[in-house]
């Protein structure tokens, strides 16, 4: 059943303005969308996309909100204004199912951020009115910081590329999905397993080199947290590592950034090596012209990983829906 994108982040006016919304045939599942303005309608679409191919014949209906003390532009403020609720819209509203996108890290410390107030405001909110939430990567990180004093700790190598994940507790939100789990990670921070366990949280997914993928707490709603991005588009990971090659060629990024791991096929990736070597020894914005316009993604990883993305997202609902 198509996936439907409600108007104002909002649930019908006939209905209660606080609780729960299951049991009227209808999941709505909302969306905070924290990302930064280059990025923020691709997560949109991402997220729409990944649904509506989990749905199946549930009939879904998603509600964008906003926060508003994430930066934003004259023309994201414009189009958020035509499609997005409030922080007092969500914390009105009655929903099903939330999932939290992550956010651009601007400050040394998640308690300094200038949306910290904000988001902690959503996770008080969002554990006793959803029946499940999904918090992706930097959310993940700022839930278990407040709800439990759980700090991360910085990496000292970006944790980037398409990683092998294996399942740790059998069922639940990884059933059915493929034997050899695939999920793209992007992020320079991650969590200690120890203090996940010492607190009472359940581990789903960890990859040997990414570490923690998936992992759950049962609150008074079940809290799903999410250091990967299954969520991904195919190109997404190019994207974001082109964009940190021309940060390096202008000099607003010291370093060069890494391959992403596992990701590329072997023609593609010893093409981009090879521009790599050269950019880092000719450090100069015109090499940006030589980088390779013929790329591709490993065909078989990039299958395992939709598939277990769906798969997810599924079982995800399912839950959502049997609460």
């Amino acid at each position: 059943m198509p996936l439907m994108v409600a108007a104002l982040g909002c649930p019908p006016d006939q209905a209660p303005k606080t609780g729960r919304a299951t049991g009227r045939g209808t999941l709505h599942i909302g969306l905070v969308n924290n990302m930064p303005d280059a990025a923020f309608k691709a997560t949109e679409r991402q997220f729409a996309r990944l649904l509506a191919s989990a749905s199946g014949a549930v009939d879904v209906r998603l509600h964008l909100f906003s926060l508003g003390t994430v930066a934003r532009g004259a023309a994201a403020r414009s189009y958020l204004a035509g499609r997005y609720g409030t922080l007092r819209d969500l914390e009105g509203s009655r929903l099903d199912g939330l999932i939290v996108t992550g956010a651009e890290p601007l400050a040394a410390t998640l308690t300094e951020e200038p949306y910290w107030a904000e988001l902690t405001r959503v996770v008080d909110w969002a554990e006793h009115n959803t029946a499940s939430t999904i918090w992706s990567c930097l959310a993940a990180h700022a839930a278990v910081l407040h709800l439990d004093g759980i700090a991360r700790r910085r990496l000292p190598e970006k944790r980037f590329g398409l990683f092998d994940c294996v399942e740790v507790t059998a069922g639940g939100l990884l059933r059915g999905t493929p034997a050899g789990l695939r999920v793209p990670h992007s992020r320079w921070n991650d969590l200690a397993e120890g203090d996940l366990r010492s607190h009472g949280y359940r581990i789903a997914s960890r990859s040997p080199e990414a570490g923690i993928d998936t992992f759950t707490k049962q609150w008074a709603s079940l809290f799903v947290f999410l250091q990967g991005h299954p969520e991904y588009d195919a190109d997404t990971l190019f994207r974001e590592y082109r964009r940190d090659v021309q940060r390096f060629l202008t000099g607003t990024r010291d370093t060069m950034p890494a391959l992403p791991a596992h990701y590329f096929e072997p023609r593609t990736e010893q093409a981009v090596a090879a521009f790599t070597e050269r950019a880092r020894v000719d450090r100069d914005p015109a090499v940006w012209d030589l980088f390779p316009s013929d790329w591709a993604v490993r065909p078989a990883m990039l299958q395992l990983w939709q598939a277990s993305a769906a798969q997810l997202y599924r079982n995800w609902l399912a839950a959502v829906s049997s609460d």
